[in-house]
């Protein structure tokens, strides 16, 4: 392999190209097979432009650059299957007025400093869990993609789909401020949603997200009442399918999850009230279950409203009881942290949230990279391997001994280049 890569820079140089590819070298004490869950020492990764294209080899071009990671163990780039890099949901009662008081370009701007914080936190690649109208996501990730600004690879579900009146639509004001239609995300009935997913597709978005039943951080006393009927929800489903996109449902009741499951939704975020049968019914489908479990770690800021603590509040025993048979069930897990509702850096915190209430340590590590990978619906990331892109976090330890590594990550690499390192 390394001879062909030598062989292809060369020439380049031969043929007089208007770039040379380049030569990296990454040395460490390990790498970890996340597929295997083994620890492979030692770890000599070449990397050629953004890809990885040899690892271990017997000899490595003299002229790369070489990458010093002596005592490290590397991992493949971790991936937030559940975030919003534009939102502030943590700062005060700012979530309850941003929609009014701040436009597309604000939450864009925010995102340039929050996916900044979640690529340093060692996250190469988000799923955007929606925006405030105005695709400042989008905008986002095209930046991104153009190296004008420096972030983590994004899958932006652009405006939430919402009943009217329901959780994800901006209720609370008086009549007049805020109305949203189909354009924005707010959809009631078969053309209404046609047109709201039409409009999605033109503008960007890579997945589509819908609010199957209400929430937490909403008004209405029940945070799992369904709001879609499952007619429109398979209207969802199929519309998103006939032009490529995935959906991701928010849904906490027991009947918008299964309802949702049925009408063959990617995955189910929060997940709050799982039964035996909807763990049947999303283990038959291969529906994942993204649980955003540290949230239940996390106090709520002392201005949040009296309805958002109570609803919280009900909650958590369903989430906690709802998380572990997943996990003892063997159904589909990917990680998410809903990073936006807390710091963005802190959806580091997720993996040890997850291990704490049972998940093995290679299982969180394989929510975050392989499992990712495969509800994305990409085949060029989530692991160490010849051919992936060259997303590449380094740690100081063993995780699979000890999870709360990957809360200090020492080296972060995205495409090949060098996002953050502890030499720095």
């Amino acid at each position: 392999m390394i001879k062909r890569v030598v062989l292809a820079f060369l020439l380049l140089g031969a043929t007089g190209a208007i770039y040379a590819s380049k030569l990296q070298v990454i040395t460490a004490s390990h790498y970890l097979d996340v597929v295997s869950g083994k620890l492979i020492s030692p770890a000599v990764i070449v990397i050629q432009d953004d890809k990885i294209v040899a690892i271990n080899p017997k000899d490595f071009p003299s002229d790369a650059q070489v990458i010093d990671l002596a005592g490290k163990t590397l991992l493949p780039g971790l991936m937030d299957m559940h975030s919003h890099v534009t939102l502030d949901y943590y700062n005060g009662d700012h979530w309850t007025t941003a929609a009014v008081m701040e436009t597309a370009a604000d939450w864009a701007l925010h995102g340039v400093k929050f996916g900044r914080e979640m690529l340093e936190a060692g996250f190469t690649t988000v799923r955007d869990a929606g925006a405030f109208p105005g695709f400042p996501d989008v905008s986002l990730m095209r930046a991104i993609d153009s190296g004008a600004v420096i972030g983590p690879r994004i899958f932006p579900a652009g405006h939430y789909l919402s009943i009217t009146g329901g959780h994800c639509d901006i209720t609370g004001f008086s009549p007049g401020i805020m109305e949203m239609g189909p354009k924005q995300g707010i959809a009631d009935g078969k053309a209404e949603l046609l047109k709201a997913i039409r409009y999605q597709a033109k503008h960007g978005v890579k997945v589509i997200k819908v609010c199957a039943t209400a929430g937490v951080f909403s008004k209405g006393d029940s945070p799992g009442a369904q709001q879609y009927s499952d007619a429109e929800l398979k209207i969802i489903v199929e519309e998103s399918s006939r032009h490529g996109l995935k959906v991701m449902a928010h849904a906490h009741g027991s009947e918008g999850i299964l309802a949702a499951v049925k009408a063959g939704v990617a995955s189910i975020e929060h997940g709050s009230m799982l039964t035996p049968e909807i763990i049947k019914e999303m283990k038959r489908r291969g529906t994942y279950y993204i649980p955003t479990i540290h949230l239940n770690d996390v106090p709520l800021p002392p201005e949040t409203p009296a309805w958002t603590v109570k609803k919280s509040e009900h909650l958590i025993p369903y989430v906690e009881a709802s998380f572990r048979m997943a996990v003892k069930k063997g159904v589909n897990i990917a990680m998410g942290s809903d990073a936006g509702v807390m710091p963005h850096a802190d959806a580091r915190f997720e993996f040890h949230a997850m291990v704490k209430r049972g998940m093995s340590e290679l299982h969180a590590l394989q929510s975050s990279t392989v499992n990712a990978a495969d509800l994305l619906g990409v085949s060029d990331r989530g692991q160490i391997k010849e051919g992936m892109l060259a997303d590449i976090i380094a740690v100081g330890g063993n995780p699979l001994e000890n999870i709360r590594l990957v809360e200090n990550i020492d080296f972060v690499m995205k495409g090949g280049e060098i996002i953050k390192s502890s030499s720095d």
